[in-house]
Parts: C-alpha cells; sequence; structure tokens
C-alpha cells in the first residue's frame, strides 16, 4: 500500500552558469536574426530585387556581402567567446558587442513602411531585449571576493619554504 502526501515535489533549479546564460542568449540572438533576414525575403519585390542585383538600395558586391557576412558572423562568435573566454574579458567583450548591436538592430528598421511595422518591431523589439539580457547578465557577473593577504595566506608561503 503507497501512502500519498500532498507536498509538492519541487523541481531542482541549479544557477546557471554566466558563460552559459550569454551563449544561449547569443545563440538565441542568432536564430531570431537570420529567420528575420529569411522571412524579408517573402516581401513583394526583394527577391526579384536581388536578382536585380540590388539589396535595399545597395547594389550586390563583393564588399556588400562582406560586410553582411561580418554583421552575422560576429554575433555567432560571440556564442563561443562567451563560453571560452576569460570572466574579465568575456564580461567587457559582451557589453561592448552588444552595446554596439543594439543601434544596429534598430536601424533595420530603416526605409520601413507602415504596412511592415509590426514585423519590425516585433523582431527588432525581441533582438533588443535579447541584447538587453545580454548587457544585464555580463554587468551584474558576480563577483568573487579576494582572499586578503593575512597570517593564513603568509603561513602558508612559509612551509612551502621550508
Amino acid at each position: 500500500m503507497t501512502i500519498r502526501t500532498n507536498t509538492p515535489h519541487l523541481l531542482d533549479n541549479p544557477p546557471i552558469p554566466v558563460q552559459a546564460k550569454l551563449a544561449a542568449a547569443w545563440t538565441s540572438f542568432m536564430f531570431l536574426y537570420i529567420y528575420v533576414d529569411f522571412f524579408n525575403l517573402y516581401k513583394p519585390g526583394v527577391v526579384d530585387g536581388i536578382l536585380n542585383g540590388l539589396v535595399w538600395r545597395f547594389d550586390v558586391s563583393s564588399t556588400l556581402l562582406t560586410i553582411m557576412l561580418a554583421s552575422v558572423a560576429i554575433p555567432a562568435l560571440m556564442v563561443v567567446l562567451s563560453i571560452t573566454l576569460p570572466a574579465r574579458v568575456n564580461r567587457a567583450t559582451n557589453l561592448v558587442v552588444a552595446s554596439l548591436y543594439i543601434p544596429y538592430s534598430v536601424f533595420n528598421a530603416a526605409g520601413a513602411t507602415w504596412e511592415w511595422a509590426f514585423f519590425y518591431g516585433l523582431s527588432i523589439g525581441i533582438e533588443v531585449l535579447l541584447l538587453a539580457f545580454i548587457l544585464r547578465s555580463a554587468w551584474t557577473w558576480p563577483r568573487t571576493p579576494a582572499v586578503p593577504a593575512g597570517s593564513a595566506t603568509t603561513d602558508l608561503r612559509q612551509d612551502l619554504r621550508q
């Protein structure tokens, strides 16, 4: 016979390292970033413009494609860098890159018509929220108190010398 209790079973919620949060946020940003560009191809006239050698108002060229590749490669690299860089460099890199990508994301609405306002508003809004999460996570990175040099560390050093 099994006795049932009314105590709820709590799920374990271990802390997630800041590096993992940052990498996950950059990964989400990348998925959104790529899908927004993909769905943009469904706008009337976009594919025709590309086939005629134009992206937005720019001629398709190796320079333009290199700039576009760099704009996608940087967040993609941030996924790896967020996991591998040392904490101090990691924090600074995430603060700088996320700060630069906020205006870059907002610029994507330039030239948009009111007909597409919700599409751009939603996509840019989510991108900015993800970047804000990255900024907050990097800014509030937990600090480990430094061990003060006292008698305990002095004793250890003396033991090593003997």
